[in-house]
């Protein structure tokens, strides 16, 4: 759950709860920090677990982070056994998406969400966001 700066619940949809990175970085609230998706053309790939206990990635998941290449950030969930793909791209009509991909799950959100962030990069990805439109467009 989003927790704003002052420990009061936070709402991925109202803007007036969000802060900017800088407050939120200094903030003792919560657990963490995280990013809103408000359809500005960032969107988060979400890999529900991908991950075993040695950090293989599953075989599902290593055909969607295959697509990306290493064009953009990817970083560890919260949990620890599932990937984010972060990058720039579009969904039609914005609305999020499950995909079912063999036996895994993978999530596409570009607005109203809030995502937990951890920061741990996966492997050697590179710490920007990249194009995803044709991994988006690949998936849906």
């Amino acid at each position: 759950m989003p927790v704003a700066v002052d420990g009061s619940t936070a709402s991925s949809t109202d803007p007036a709860s969000w802060s900017t990175y800088r407050d939120a970085a200094r903030s003792t609230a919560g657990a963490g920090l995280g990013f809103v998706l408000n359809g500005d053309g960032v969107v988060c790939l979400d890999l529900d677990h991908c991950l075993d206990d040695e950090g293989t990635v599953a075989g599902w998941a290593r055909n969607v982070l295959d697509s990306v290449g290493d064009s953009t950030w990817v970083e560890v969930s919260q949990g620890g056994d599932g990937l984010h793909v972060w990058g720039h791209g579009r969904l039609p009509g914005d609305a999020g998406r499950r995909l079912q991909l063999g036996e895994g799950t993978v999530e596409a959100y570009a607005t109203g969400r809030y995502i937990a962030v951890t920061g741990r990069t996966f492997g050697d990805m590179p710490q920007r966001l990249g194009d995803l439109q044709h991994v988006i467009d690949s998936l849906l």
